[in-house]
């Protein structure tokens, strides 16, 4: 997957105010160390029967994507595996970062990603949570689950820097 996104401007309807020049775009530069650097992230599913569900989610962006861990019997967890569409939100209504993408199941072996990954969840140490490298490389790959994202859109001064980052193919496939 290419981590590095196409940028634009978002289609709002008439009245919003957003610009019709690029003047302003915000760079990826400027959003993914919000995303690296947030404590609590909000994840939103759809549960079977088309009710959508948030909740509050600890995680890491790393790599370009959002890992996160937990039982695989919990609510969003067996939305996702149903339906893997998600969004990803941090916790600001003024300085906003929304995550457009899909959730799956995954692992790390310790000695690569896992190393990896227990030193980005470091920032959860002082909660009293800090997995080891080697704790998502058992068979069910100790719930962990990685969100690969779409589209981001994102503002910090709307509606003058309104940016939308897509991923994927340049003809617009993801």
């Amino acid at each position: 997957m290419d981590t590095t996104p196409r940028s634009s401007r978002p289609t709002f309807p008439d009245g919003y105010g957003i610009p019709e020049t690029t003047d302003g775009l915000l760079t990826w530069d400027q959003v993914e160390p919000r995303l690296r650097e947030a404590m609590h992230y909000w994840l939103s599913s759809v549960r079977p029967d088309g009710r959508p569900h948030s909740v509050p989610r600890w995680g890491v962006w790393l790599e370009g994507r959002f890992w996160y861990d937990g039982a695989p019997t919990t609510r969003h967890t067996r939305n996702v595996e149903v339906n893997p569409a998600v969004t990803l939100t941090l916790e600001s209504g003024t300085e906003v970062v929304i995550v457009e993408g899909e959730s799956h199941a995954t692992r790390a072996e310790p000695d690569g990603l896992g190393a990896r990954l227990a030193e980005a969840f470091g920032k959860y140490a002082d909660a009293g949570y800090s997995p080891g490298p080697d704790s998502w490389a058992g068979p069910d790959g100790g719930g962990l689950r990685v969100v690969t994202p779409r589209r981001v859109m994102a503002w910090f001064a709307f509606p003058t820097d309104c940016t939308r980052f897509t991923f994927g193919e340049p003809d617009g496939r993801v």
